[in-house]
């Protein structure tokens, strides 16, 4: 007679430090969503937890800790790892945070209260978008549709849609709610 055995999966726990705050995660967590979880608020815009991580606004940026050296790096697509130290409040994390805020200007105000900046030192190039491509990745990934996506490169990069496909946009109106520039209803 055969036997069936049945592999049970466990998950490891992670344990690591996020603004002095010892933090326990599950394996396959991303840092952002380990401070979540743990009432860490990491500001961020591309992030919604439906769609894969991008990484595109670089606000959830923080500064961790291996051991052996520390750097930047986007909290919605580092895995979180055992030992890591996190630093969501640095000098180097805030003044980084500051600059986004001013270039993502018209859509940051909430932040640029909270962060003390009054004025961008920038021009918005595309004042209704912040190019965090939660529209696009949502009609990709959710939607299987790809109706939206980026064209150009550089600062000439916008959303568009697909010629001969701006009904299916319309009509889906799925991603409105993601958009945080109203991209897609100002069109």
């Amino acid at each position: 007679m055969l036997k069936y055995t049945r592999r049970i999966s466990i998950m490891e726990k992670i344990v690591m430090t996020i603004d002095d705050k010892k933090i326990t995660t599950e394996e396959g967590k991303t840092i952002l969503e380990a401070a979540l979880n743990a009432g860490i608020n990491i500001p961020r815009l591309c992030y919604n937890e439906k769609l894969k991580p991008y990484g595109a606004c670089r606000l959830c940026m923080v500064e961790v800790n291996n051991g052996k050296r520390t750097r930047m790096v986007a909290s919605c697509a580092y895995p979180a790892q055992n030992g890591l130290t996190v630093d969501t409040k640095s000098a180097s994390v805030i003044k980084m945070r500051k600059l986004l805020i001013e270039l993502l200007w018209p859509l940051a105000q909430d932040l640029a209260k909270e962060y003390g900046i009054v004025k961008s030192r920038f021009s918005a190039e595309h004042p209704s978008c912040n190019m965090c491509g939660l529209c696009v990745r949502y009609c990709a990934e959710i939607k299987k549709n790809k109706v939206a996506y980026f064209k150009g490169r550089g600062i000439d990069r916008e959303v568009a849609v697909l010629p001969g496909k701006s009904a299916d946009c319309v009509y889906c109106e799925e991603c409105y709610t993601l958009c945080g520039g109203g991209w897609i209803v100002n069109k």
